[in-house]
């Protein structure tokens, strides 16, 4: 599994602290941390200006772009600037601020589901049946993304690349002493980001290059160990196409990700098996020492009550199940299997997201039509209200994850950072259909069926992710057998390498090897990044283009040899030197940085394309 490349202790939440009732704010007009007036100012905020700016943007790109970059860095940094006179305390607020309106944004961009029905020709629920809907799938992913939030977050502390920039910027906008010591890294990486989307958007020779600012800073935050292997399911993806094409697995002119992420996605599930076998066994074992156990030590920001989490699952759940059948007349048994589904790739796609940065909704939704299809459905409005679960749930719940990594960095208080994901959801669910009757009914175009009409002029609006979604509906009932025996091979490759790491990692002689000497410490590196590598880290470079994924390990392999050389110039501070936190290396920083600008770009990219239009 990764691991952060430069491990936090977590900070003590002064969120919860009697000192943090103490803060004085630096202007008198600011209410006192952690009463109702504050959590109020920061909600107004958040669900009022943060949020609909995000979702309108992310509504906008998933219709024109086919991609929504998500408005946690934005988000962070107005935020910021709400919670600047706490000092250092502000990094909660603006935390609790870019988590609300990350969940907006989220299910905003969820509003091509409604343009998915409009063009397979399915009836239209009225508004308020939609936006219960969704309201309701939505507390359910947001409880699921909890409910993994130890294992991902706190026992296998996978990196997060974009929660990991936007901790970085709330830690370094909030508190002086580390805005000095890292504003040149951070924004330089910033602007960097910011002028290589400008480039790629309006120069073709760069734009040929297909160079992503985020993709690079994503692998410059994970390192190496994650980004090569990535490549090398990439590069063998590309040498192998030929050999898939010959045996009808691919068309004349696929890629290899049109077969490889249903691949990928089965070996993160094989690995997914192996982990979870090994964690019930400890859980069992745990529970048997129970009474010679210690006192519980967990500090209070980070302890959740896990039974109310539950139930909180069970019960939204039941209510989608109750809204689906009862209201919008779908049947109760491929509801329930998109809602056992979500449980499984809400983890899954959470692997991925917290490795590599991407969340592959757009294949999980795509995996989930495959297999009812395997259960006989043929109906293409069942199909896409239970892969519609499946969407939501995975977005938001990973979306969950990613802002309780940015928590554990700053040890922000879990319980209340899920409440203002939860506040969000309510408004996401309402501005998520209202957008799509906005979009469509000023845009009319975006009501035609692209697969039936290709030849149609859409202008901006691409729709590439509908396209893609409409695509797999209409595959319902048609699986093909060598897609069940890609999902096979991907299976048994995750869980059989996941195996042989486990027990070729923890044997003694080969820890002796490998801890030994330079020598060792090379075979160690080989074995991790190109022989035996994670399969979670391998899977990456099925879901993406090839380009993407070189460019991937590109910032993974700068990181590492930047860490290499740099220890030959390493000094001490001087006294009295501002100090930075181990995770706010140079790399990271500077990776983070990237990630922001891109997105920066895009968000408002998105925003000036949808002021432009309506003027």
């Amino acid at each position: 599994m990764a691991h952060p490349a430069q491990p936090l202790p977590p900070e003590p939440s002064p969120t919860l602290s009697p000192a943090s009732e103490a803060v004085t704010p630096r202007f008198r007009f600011l209410p006192a941390v952690n009463t109702w007036k504050y959590h109020l100012l920061l909600a107004t905020v958040a669900i009022l200006i943060l949020g609909p700016l995000g979702g309108v943007a992310a509504s906008y790109m998933n219709f024109s772009l086919g991609f929504f970059v998500a408005s946690q860095v934005l988000s962070g940094i107005l935020g910021s600037v709400v919670t600047y006179g706490y000092g250092a305390e502000g990094k909660h607020g603006a935390n609790y601020m870019q988590t609300m309106a990350a969940s907006v944004a989220s299910l905003c961009a969820m509003s091509v589901l409604i343009q998915a029905m409009v063009w397979l020709g399915m009836p239209q629920p009225p508004a308020w049946q939609l936006m219960l809907f969704v309201g309701c799938v939505g507390m359910f992913g947001v409880g699921v993304g909890m409910l993994y939030t130890p294992l991902l977050v706190d026992r296998l502390q996978l990196d997060y690349p974009s929660g990991y920039a936007v901790a970085n910027i709330l830690r370094a906008l909030t508190d002086k002493r580390l805005l000095k010591a890292s504003i040149a890294k951070l924004g330089g990486g910033t602007g960097l980001g910011i002028l290589a989307a400008f480039l790629t958007e309006k120069v073709a020779a760069v734009a040929a290059l297909s160079v992503s600012s985020s993709t690079v800073g994503a692998g410059m935050v994970v390192g190496s160990r994650i980004t090569v292997p990535a490549m090398c399911m990439g590069l063998l993806g590309f040498a192998i196409t030929p050999f898939l094409q010959g045996i009808g697995w691919l068309g004349p002119d696929d890629p290899y990700r049109k077969i490889g992420f249903l691949i990928s996605l089965a070996m993160i599930c094989g690995a997914a098996m192996v982990d979870l076998a090994l964690l019930a066994v400890q859980a069992v074992a745990r529970i048997r020492s129970r009474a010679q156990a210690p006192v519980d030590d967990e500090p209070a920001w980070k302890k959740v009550n896990v039974p109310r989490l539950i139930a909180w699952v069970v019960g939204w759940g039941a209510a989608v199940v109750v809204v689906a059948t009862q209201v919008l007349n779908q049947p109760a048994g491929f509801i329930i299997f998109g809602l056992a589904l979500s449980l499984l790739f809400v983890l899954i796609n959470g692997i991925a997201y917290g490795i590599s940065d991407n969340n592959p909704i757009s294949s999980a939704f795509v995996m989930s039509v495959l297999l009812m299809s395997l259960l006989g459905l043929k109906d293409p409005l069942v199909g896409l209200m239970a892969s519609s679960i499946l969407l939501i749930s995975t977005s938001v719940g990973c979306d969950m994850q990613q802002d309780r990594s940015t928590g554990w960095r700053l040890g922000t208080n879990r319980v209340v950072q899920f409440r203002y994901q939860v506040l969000g959801i309510f408004m996401g669910a309402v501005l998520c259909v209202g957008l799509a009757r906005v979009f469509m009914g000023a845009y009319p175009v975006l009501s035609i069926n692209q697969l039936d009409h290709p030849d149609t002029q859409v202008g901006q609006w691409g729709s590439a992710m509908t396209y893609k979604f409409v695509g797999a509906i209409r595959d319902l009932g048609a699986l093909s057998e060598y897609k069940v025996k890609a999902l096979l091979i991907g299976l048994g490759i995750g869980f059989t390498m996941e195996v042989l790491r486990k027990v070729i990692r923890r044997h003694p002689a080969y820890l002796r090897f490998v801890q030994g000497s330079r020598r060792g410490f090379a075979a160690g590196y080989v074995m991790d990044s190109v022989v035996l590598p994670s399969p979670y880290a391998a899977a990456f470079g099925g879901f993406i283009a090839l380009p993407a994924t070189l460019w991937f390990g590109v910032g993974g392999v700068l990181t590492s040899l930047f860490n290499t050389f740099s220890k030959r110039f390493t000094r001490e501070p001087a006294p009295g030197e501002a100090v930075l936190p181990e995770d706010m290396s140079t790399m990271s920083l500077v990776g983070g940085g990237l990630i922001a600008g891109e997105s920066l770009f895009y968000l408002f990219l998105g925003l000036f394309g949808l002021l432009a239009l309506l003027n």
